[in-house]
């Protein structure tokens, strides 16, 4: 039986490069929308951005843009400006979506759209709420979060390599975007929606607690591999593997002493100090000296053999892996979200899908389009242009088309 995808009524026109933007229209054209991106000819900022295929191709770019179609329209000529306002403000229920991350006098506004179209749907995406410039690296260092990160002697902040708020931003993106077509929905409103990179950040660490923490506490200073308020750092193998050992719960706790033999010795310890590492905060209070009793444990066996006494005693663990160990693993587990697909300009590619799990089989990863690969459809199709009228935009330069055999 053959299943529709949820969001497959939808059309959104997506003008945006890097991270944020694009990821939410990765998700929403994972779940069935028609995702139109639009980009200057000759591919935006973000078109050869690193990771690069040994052809040369972007693997950030082609992984990002998977299941979109790609116009290519330069909308800082006025004509080209009255193309990207005519793709934003289509009839129909499911259209007159837009979502941008563009900057300076050529942008196309929500009053653009609105002056086309009353009940059309914009969101912005901006570094600060007050149009000053951010990526997800400066705003991490800002909201604090690289002083957090890190070995305990660090004189120095540590990034972290996952562009975390890019990434929580495109998906917030995604919730506004449906949120503001249901209530369109019911009410018929329109909505002109701005999310900034500096919000989506500060209000992550404001909903973990850590502004509230700062403020009563201080500035947590980091400490390593330890997690945060509870039991759980790394130990080496006698095979010279790393792996991570948590115990949140009492349960876990009570699975990783049986695992290890060490229930006498942190009675012991219990006693001793008049502590209970039933407690969660005690065990954290404690880590360094629970880790030191359990390392040696850990560094006599090898990781076949942790792997089985682990599991079998439902310890919460995983052994550290690299990007390519993942790689390998997602190719050949048979339940995992990655596929290989056939990327143009690539070749066969490891790519992922949707990470929901419907009660019927999940749509298989898709390709993502070459720039422009498919602007003559679009504007033909959905704006109706001549052939005539496309030829004339080509020769001018407003717009350009990439045909199979010119991306080869």
């Amino acid at each position: 039986m053959t299943h529709s995808l949820p969001l497959d009524h939808l059309t959104v026109v997506e003008c945006a490069t890097f991270v944020a933007g694009p990821s939410c229209g990765l998700t929403l054209a994972q779940l069935g929308a028609e995702v139109i991106r639009v980009d200057l000819p000759g591919g935006g900022s973000d078109h050869l951005r690193w990771p690069l295929a040994d052809s040369g191709a972007s693997l950030y770019w082609a992984n990002l843009n998977k299941g979109k179609r790609s116009v290519a329209i330069d909308y800082r000529t006025p004509e080209g400006h009255e193309l990207l306002v005519e793709l934003g403000t289509q009839p129909g229920d499911g259209a007159g979506i837009f979502v941008d991350n563009v900057v300076g006098r050529h942008r196309v506004t929500h009053d653009h759209l609105a002056a086309r179209r009353p009940d059309a749907i914009s969101m912005h995406l901006l570094g600060f709420p007050d149009g000053r410039p951010a990526v997800d690296y400066t705003v991490n260092a800002a909201v604090g979060v690289p002083d957090m990160t890190g070995p305990p002697d660090s004189a120095v902040p540590v990034n972290h390599v996952l562009p975390a708020w890019d990434l929580l931003a495109g998906s917030t993106a995604a919730v506004g975007l449906l949120a503001a077509v249901s209530r369109r929905t019911h009410t018929g409103e329109g909505a002109s929606i701005d999310l900034a990179l500096s919000d989506v950040a500060l209000s992550t660490v404001g909903s973990l607690g850590w502004l509230a923490e700062a403020e009563q506490d201080g500035s947590r200073r980091p400490h390593g591999n330890h997690v945060f308020g509870s039991f759980g750092t790394d130990f080496a193998t006698s095979d010279h593997q790393r792996i991570m050992i948590i115990a949140l719960t009492e349960g876990q706790w009570r699975a990783l002493c049986d695992v290890t033999g060490t229930n006498a010795v942190f009675a012991a310890l219990e006693k001793a100090l008049g502590t209970d590492l039933r407690n969660e905060s005690a065990r954290y209070e404690l880590r360094e000296t629970i880790a030191s009793i359990l390392r040696p444990w850990f560094g006599a066996r090898p990781l076949s053999q942790l792997r089985e006494d682990l599991d079998r005693a439902r310890v919460l663990w995983s052994p550290y892996r690299t990007m390519r160990q993942a790689a390998e693993d997602a190719r050949t587990d048979a339940t995992s979200v990655a596929g290989e697909i056939d990327q143009q300009g690539i070749g066969a590619m490891l790519a992922t899908g949707t990470p929901l799990r419907w009660s019927y089989p999940s749509a298989e990863p898709l390709a993502a389009p070459v720039v422009g690969a498919d602007t003559e459809q679009v504007l033909t199709e959905t704006l109706g242009l001549t052939s005539l009228q496309l030829g004339r935009l080509h020769d001018q330069g407003v717009v350009s088309s990439t045909s199979p055999v010119d991306a080869a």
